[in-house]
């Protein structure tokens, strides 16, 4: 997976032993998923694994491959999100954390930072005007922070502008 963007900076790239690189793909139900879908296809180098705050009807390539923890608004399901996101992530130690939103990724953003699992956060095409409280807060937590439209750089100046990914 690497995503060069000029600088020379690859944001992941897979080691050169050839092993499958983990990418664990965290998201809300809905259109977050089919966001962050159409930006991270499946490829031979890709070891995907998902987490979802929802049960949804699964694609093939998903079974197996997908776990779910408890949907939280911003209440107190965010501290059991915690402890999920640890056993989760402890126990898959996945290369990398990348998501489009919404909530979920938080907390497993957090965990991944006393894990040291990088997380990307692209901020979801849906926002035109005015960042997600998910971007807000990524902005801080992620290691590599991408909004695709132009007009969210006053909000993201150490951002990447990334254009339409999908």
């Amino acid at each position: 997976m690497s995503c060069d963007h000029g600088n020379g900076d690859a944001v992941v790239s897979p080691e050169s032993d050839s092993r499958k690189l983990t990418v664990c793909i965290v998201s809300s139900c809905g259109g977050h998923l089919t966001e962050i879908r159409n930006i991270v296809k499946p490829q031979p180098q890709y070891d995907l694994m998902y987490v979802l705050n929802d049960k949804v009807k699964l694609s093939g390539d998903m079974v197996g491959r997908t776990q779910f923890i408890r949907h939280s608004e911003r209440d107190w399901l965010f501290l059991v999100n915690l402890i999920e996101a640890w056993k989760i992530l402890r126990a898959a130690r996945p290369d990398v954390v990348i998501s489009t939103g919404a909530g979920p990724i938080v907390p497993f953003a957090i965990v991944g930072k006393l894990l040291g699992i990088p997380t990307i956060f692209v901020e979801t095409l849906a926002r035109i005007t005015a960042p997600s409280l998910s971007g807000r807060l990524m902005y801080y937590l992620a290691d590599r922070f991408f909004y695709q439209w132009e007009s969210l750089s006053k909000f993201f100046p150490k951002g990447i502008y990334g254009g339409g990914l999908i």
